[in-house]
């Protein structure tokens, strides 16, 4: 296989892979949340039962398998001298959602679902918050892994720089944003349409600090 063609494939994957994770991302969070505040008892047991672990295994694979895919190329990026700030900032908040997933979703949902021992309540709560905070990333992830390859008149298209004020004032923001769903709380989060709008304005604001900082 030409590298080539090897590098379209696993962008390909790439894709279809991401499309499985965020796609059970805003599953989780925009219909199975709502359905397990209305369900009968009888319906929300069978669904933690049956539902919810199956839901879990594509949605944590699917991160798992989207991140191995980024990882192979960003590095085809970084060897061809084409990362920016935009694919930087992408690939850092696609790897602090790929973290949450697997080392606070993961272990927090097993023990909300019964699967393991622990607090039912405390778990349900911590999956939570990481849960929106990585829909509240999703909208600017997606911007910064696609902005790359369009915005050469911005100055920060491919071959570009990567540093400056911008990127360090984003990665500044993300990381305490990220802090927060380790630590903090809900807030503006707790709703959908809160989280919806929310990624929208964190989108607008990380773009316009890294395009004109």
């Amino acid at each position: 296989m030409s590298a080539e063609l090897l590098n379209f494939v696993v962008r390909w994957g790439h894709l279809l892979f991401g499309i499985t994770w965020i796609g059970m991302l805003y599953y989780f969070n925009f219909v199975q949340g709502g359905y397990f505040k209305a369900a009968t008892p009888e319906g929300l047991a069978d669904a933690k039962k049956k539902l919810a672990p199956e839901a879990l295994w594509w949605f944590r694979w699917g991160a798992m398998l989207t991140f191995i895919t980024g990882v192979i190329l960003l590095g085809g990026v970084h060897k061809n001298g084409q990362m920016n700030n935009f694919i930087a900032i992408g690939a850092v908040m696609g790897t602090l959602m790929f973290l949450n997933v697997w080392l606070v979703i993961w272990p927090a949902q097993k023990i909300a679902l019964g699967m393991v021992e622990g607090d039912g309540p405390a778990a349900s709560a911590k999956a939570l918050l990481a849960s929106r905070t990585n829909v509240l990333f999703s909208g600017p992830m997606a911007w910064g892994m696609l902005a790359g390859p369009h915005f050469s008149t911005s100055g920060a298209g491919y071959g570009s720089v990567v540093g400056g004020n911008g990127l360090w004032l984003a990665l500044a923001v993300i990381a305490v944003l990220e802090a927060n769903a380790l630590f903090g709380k809900l807030g503006p989060l707790t709703t959908v349409k809160g989280v919806i709008h929310a990624s929208v304005a964190l989108t607008v604001v990380l773009a316009a600090v890294v395009i004109y900082l």
